[in-house]
């Protein structure tokens, strides 16, 4: 009795490196492997350069996939509209 490496499942090997218990196993397990390597290539392509937020120019990490920098990201009127919302919601004006 072999254990699934993808599910844990105990299967009987069809033949003696079998190492999945199913089709739909196998399957999921090479597509994870397949996202991993091109993560891994998006990352390693960008190491080594420098690359800059499109919105401050401050130099981005080589791990953000996104063209503008965290800070950026966040628009500081909608916080500020939120925040209002919030504090008149806390006061029963809601």
């Amino acid at each position: 009795m072999k254990h699934c490496q993808w599910c844990d499942t105990g299967f009987e090997a069809a033949v003696s490196y079998q190492i999945y218990c199913s089709a739909e196993c196998r399957e999921a397990a090479t597509k994870e492997k397949i996202a991993e390597r091109y993560q891994l290539s998006r990352i390693s392509r960008r190491a080594g350069k420098v690359r800059k937020c499109k919105t401050c120019d401050q130099t981005l990490s080589m791990y953000n996939d996104d063209p503008i920098c965290s800070k950026c990201l966040i628009n500081p009127t909608d916080i500020s509209t939120v925040l209002k919302d919030i504090k008149r919601l806390s006061n029963g004006k809601g």
